[in-house]
């Protein structure tokens, strides 16, 4: 594991977003399209993302690879063979000194041992499985096009197949009580998963939740509830030796832990590729923020006229600075005093010196952490420290 002393990781990890799914979930706020079967529009995509990786690499010179990272969207959906030409020109373009962490996201409905497989030997040894629910009720409030019989055996699936295994959990859904989060947390934590991801309900801009919500058909609970949701999911969780090493992630030992998002949340450089995907460059000495065409169409054109990229801002050490606070105070590690430095924050002055005597955060071995009073209200905390 990277020594969560450095700053930043040397290496550079590559996220692949895959823009297909089966069916648009309403609370979705990726760019995502439905997956209509187009397949020579999908070896088209596959073709740019590998003519990007090829670019990008040329920018940053030779790199060892941290980790990979499939997502969406659905890249279950991906065919295997996309999927082993993909990693293996990531490997080839960025040598790694040693194993390294290789994920795809997956839908239950993809869950056949055969696709499993040829998605393992294809290189993928980590599956996140975008469960949400095990109540049939909350999965059709969700939108999802699983049920709960299906995640149960798209898990017995997973297992068989894959090592290392982790699960995403919606929380804070109408109606949802405590008792029932808490028996969810129980099962997910019964079918053996090393890693969980409970979220909380967001009714982002844009979705058929916000509409829904604007209409008034869709309530979600209210902030006292929502709280007393967070918090049994620390307390179940922590007792059944899981730690919550960022906000809405838990690992059962270190081991577990996402490689991928704590190489992002520690600042390290990711090459972001496909529709719509970010990512995080150091060119000419300068942190650069890159966003590809959102448009399947257009970034494929992109990729073919070298301008993959909609957008790309260079970022002044400040800017760099309070990107790094804000992903970095999400983990359980913190972050190093000199980031607060460089935002002109010290210890004995407001309103770090307040924070830390109030209890919200906490100084130790250099670092500063957000405690466990202050990760509930992380957002109020950020905005004291950067207002």
């Amino acid at each position: 594991m990277t020594d969560p002393g450095a700053e930043p990781p040397d290496g550079v990890a590559v996220y692949v977003h895959w823009p297909y799914c089966a069916r648009i979930c309403p609370y979705c706020d990726f760019n995502v399209v439905r997956d209509r079967g187009w397949r020579q529009e999908q070896a088209v995509l596959v073709e740019a993302i590998l003519c990007d990786l090829e670019a990008q690499a040329a920018l940053l010179g030779p790199r060892p690879l941290a980790s990979i990272f499939l997502g969406g969207g659905t890249p279950s959906l991906m065919q295997a063979d996309d999927v082993a030409a993909v990693i293996s020109r990531i490997r080839a373009l960025f040598p790694a000194a040693g194993p390294v962490e290789i994920t795809l996201e997956a839908n239950p409905t993809d869950a056949e041992a055969a696709h499993f497989g040829a998605l393992r030997d294809a290189g993928v040894n980590r599956l996140s499985l975008g469960v949400q629910s095990l109540d049939d009720a909350e999965l059709a409030v969700l939108g999802r096009n699983h049920s709960a019989a299906e995640a149960r055996r798209a898990i017995a699936v997973a297992a068989s197949v894959f090592d290392r295994l982790s699960i995403d959990l919606i929380h804070a859904l109408p109606g949802q009580t405590v008792a029932g989060w808490r028996a969810a947390l129980q099962e997910a934590l019964s079918l053996g998963f090393e890693h969980i991801s409970p979220y909380q309900l967001t009714i982002a801009p844009g979705t058929a939740f916000e509409r829904a919500v604007a209409r008034g058909g869709f309530l979600p609970p209210d902030e006292d509830t929502a709280a007393d949701l967070y918090e049994a999911t620390q307390t179940v969780l922590e007792a059944a030796g899981f730690e919550a090493y960022e906000v809405s992630n838990h690992a059962r030992d270190p081991a577990a832990r996402s490689a991928h998002n704590l190489h992002v949340w520690r600042g390290g450089d990711y090459v972001g590729v496909g529709p719509g995907a970010h990512g995080r460059l150091t060119l000419g000495g300068v942190r650069t923020a890159t966003f590809a065409h959102r448009r399947i169409g257009d970034y494929v054109a992109g990729v073919a006229a070298g301008t993959p990229w909609s957008e790309q801002e260079s970022l002044d050490p400040r800017g760099a600075a309070e990107e790094r606070l804000l992903l970095g105070l999400r983990t359980v590690e913190g972050v190093p005093l000199p980031v607060f430095e460089a935002l002109g924050l010290v210890l004995d002055a407001e309103p770090l010196a307040g924070l830390i005597a109030d209890g919200f955060l906490d100084l130790a071995s250099g670092r500063v952490a957000a405690t466990r009073t202050g990760r509930p209200v992380l957002d109020a905390v950020l905005k004291a420290l950067l207002t």
